[in-house]
């Protein structure tokens, strides 16, 4: 199968101004460093990286990684945006994406490769699950690209999960990293409580 990689990575991360999250140094690099770096191990054939909220400073933190860099110019529209700009910029005739959040520094590769493995095909939409609970990254088949391309406001593409619930694979993951995201100065406290930063 034809993976790709999405990272979503033009948020203005508001709570926690005037600090950028995506910049601020997780494990010892970028956190939207880190995540890329995931995604290229975890089995995409192709990274694309959107950024938006200082773009250039994002851009900077992703140097010398295999990625393709693209801008979107609406990102204080939603996290929709970035969705729809970052599917425009993938390759040709692939069969899924990988789209993971730039604020997920501690997703770990095994969670990107079991996707992979359960991947059937374009009509799929692979998602990790814990516990019972779905989390992120998600592998979208390309048969829902025109309809995420659609979306509005900053709420993503859960929407069209329940929109297309029987074709849902649940993948069993051993981490609790699928739902834990940066959002506030809280929650880098923790991360660096647990060692994770430097």
């Amino acid at each position: 199968m034809r993976i790709a990689g999405l990272v979503l990575a033009g948020g203005r991360s508001s709570r926690m101004a005037p600090r950028n999250k995506l910049i601020e140094t997780v494990g010892g690099e970028p956190m939207v460093r880190r995540v890329a770096t995931v995604a290229i191990a975890g089995g995409a054939q192709s990274i694309v990286v959107v950024t938006g909220h200082e773009a250039t400073s994002v851009a900077a933190a992703l140097r010398g990684l295999d990625v393709t860099i693209v801008a979107n110019p609406d990102y204080a529209n939603g996290l929709s945006t970035s969705l729809s700009v970052g599917l425009r910029a993938l390759p040709k005739c692939i069969d899924g994406v990988l789209i993971l959040l730039g604020d997920m520094p501690e997703v770990e590769t095994s969670v990107l490769t079991a996707l992979v493995a359960a991947f059937t095909g374009p009509a799929a939409i692979c998602v990790p699950v814990r516990h019972g609970q779905r989390g992120n990254p998600v592998l979208w088949g390309s048969a829902y690209f025109a309809e995420m391309m659609g979306l509005t406001g900053d709420s993503g593409a859960k929407p069209l999960m329940a929109r297309h619930e029987q074709h849902l694979i649940a993948v069993e993951v051993a981490t609790d990293s699928i739902f834990q995201d940066v959002d506030a100065p809280e929650d880098l406290a923790r991360l660096k409580g647990s060692g994770a930063t430097s």
